[in-house]
Formats: C-alpha cells, structure tokens, sequence
C-alpha cells in the first residue's frame, strides 16, 4: 500500500495527473467497498480526477469530482496511511468553490508522511511502480523493465544494494528526459545477465 500510494503522489506532483490514479486503481479494486483504505484511495483517484478535469477546463467534471471525492475522504481521521487528509479536504472544498483557483495557483502538491513527495525521491519499490505507469503511457518496452525490475528485486534479495538494475528503473522514473537512453542501457543490462545465466543452464543436470 504504502509503496502504491508514493508512487501515485510522486507521479500527481510531476503533473502527470491522469496517470496518478494508476498507481492506486489496482490496489483500490480489491478492497472491500467503504474500508477506510477502499475510501482514502477512491477519493485520492477522484482527487486527481478533479485537477486533471481542472485543467482541461471542464468545470462541471472538476467541481462534481471534487464534491465527490471529499464526500468518500470525509469521517477518515486527520492523519491516515501519511497522508493530511484534513489539507486534501480543505483543498477539495477550494476547488469545488472555484475550479479556477487551479490556474490562478498551480496545482496543489500532494504530501506523504509530512514531505512532497517527488519521483527521486522513491525507493526502488515505489519507483517500480511509477515505472511501470510511465513505460505503458509513453509506449516503451513494457516486458524489457519488467525483467530490469525482476533482476532488481533478486539483486536486492541477495543483499546488492547498489544493483546497476535498481539504479536503472529508478532512474527511469524519475528522469523523463532521458528514458529513451536509460531504456537502452536497461537493455543491454538484462541482455547481459540472460546470457550469463544461459551460459549456466544445465551445467549441473
């Protein structure tokens, strides 16, 4: 939960406000209607929802989407899972007065545990997810960062923190200017660690 919800703020603050609600929606599904977690993610989607109406300037989505989302936020308790969500509400109300406020401020920043929250600030398992979101809305190899974040995993599992694999899908998420370059050094990585363990395969059948 904890990494999902980061990774949904992370990608919300760079703006990427439709694709926030993909880091949730998943988690947001298999949870039992009217949980407090089932309700912090769905008005978190609906929160996200409202900004990205807001700023295409469909006023009658933001000011309904906002309405809603503080209705599914309302009786959480001030504080839940790091999230303010007394500040989330006060902001809803704002918004759902006057959608425009977006434009005349900016969209607001998300806060997890006291902190925005940005994409370099993830740790490898929260930037896994917002690489995942980010490889399937900008067309990239889909499969190729699923197998840079399986050996990720087995290399953190084996005790390698300073795994070239780690690096590089934190690094995928967090610097959209250069994916294109980091995607082909994740290639030629993975490439690399295949052909080792094909070099290994039944050698001790």
């Amino acid at each position: 939960m904890r990494d999902h919800l980061r990774a949904g703020i992370a990608v919300f603050n760079a703006g990427d406000f439709h694709d926030a609600h993909d880091a949730w929606e998943d988690r947001w599904l298999d949870l039992e209607s009217g949980t407090d977690d089932e309700r912090l993610l769905h008005g978190l989607i609906q929160f996200t929802a409202a900004v990205h109406h807001g700023y295409g300037r469909n006023w009658t989505g933001c000011v309904g989407l906002a309405e809603s989302a503080h209705e599914y936020l309302d009786g959480l308790p001030g504080e839940y899972r790091g999230i303010d969500v007394v500040r989330v509400r006060r902001i809803l109300v704002e918004i759902a007065r006057d959608p425009e406020v977006l434009y005349r401020r900016g969209a607001p920043r998300l806060t997890h545990e006291g902190r925005v929250v940005l994409l370099e600030d993830l740790d490898f398992a929260a930037a896994a997810v917002a690489a995942g979101i980010y490889a399937e809305r900008e067309g990239y190899d889909e499969e190729l960062l699923d197998h840079g974040t399986a050996y990720a995993r087995a290399d953190l599992a084996d005790g390698k923190q300073n795994s070239r694999f780690v690096h590089l899908v934190r690094d995928f998420a967090a610097d959209p200017a250069n994916r294109g370059i980091i995607q082909q050094r994740l290639a030629g990585h993975v490439e690399q660690r295949r052909h080792r363990e094909r070099d290994v395969e039944g050698l001790f059948d």
